[in-house]
């Protein structure tokens, strides 16, 4: 009879230590994840195939020659050289820091939460993401969009030092003395 009681403790014990570990993952989510844009509806469905390296995400070739060189200065001897680029980068990471907007929702993000529920329901998904190679395919997506970050950030520093309006430097803040 002790058999069953002491089975049950342990499984008792280890589904709170895995609801601890998914609380800890939503909680600090936000904080790692602020370089790839929030999943919606159509990326929390795909996150099966993802997991299992089937369709993975395309890096975008703009993010692929920022990786190549974020500190690359050929063409940039003109202000608008350097706006076309910037724009390049906006469409692909979304408003840079000096522009974006607080939405006051906090850290919690819908798709965020959805992803960890429906990647939860595989057995071992963290062994399966790196045998299938999903883990390597997701850590070059992010080394790209830092990449594209640091590339926008390096580009707006040359534009301030080169003279240039914004867009191609960062974004004065009102009654900042310039």
């Amino acid at each position: 009879m002790m058999m069953p009681v002491i089975s049950f403790s342990k499984q008792v014990k280890r589904a709170g230590q895995v609801i601890l570990l998914l609380a800890f993952g939503l909680i600090a989510a936000p904080a790692t994840a602020q370089v790839v844009p929030d999943p919606d509806a159509t990326e929390v469905a795909k996150t099966p195939l993802r997991d299992f390296n089937i369709d993975a995400r395309d890096i975008p070739e703009v993010l692929r020659v920022a990786e190549r060189d974020p500190y690359a200065t050929a063409g940039l001897r003109r202000c608008d050289a350097m706006v076309n680029e910037i724009a390049a980068l906006d469409q692909v990471l979304g408003a840079d820091y000096d522009i974006a907007l607080d939405d006051g929702k906090g850290g919690l993000n819908k798709g965020r939460i959805g992803q960890s529920v429906v990647g939860s329901i595989i057995p071992f998904r963290g062994v399966v993401r790196e045998v299938t190679g999903a883990a390597d395919a997701e850590r070059a997506l992010r080394a790209a969009y830092t990449a594209g970050m640091v590339r926008r950030a390096f580009l707006k520093g040359w534009g301030l030092g080169r003279g240039c309006d914004y867009p191609a430097r960062p974004k004065a803040e009102i009654g900042a003395g310039e």
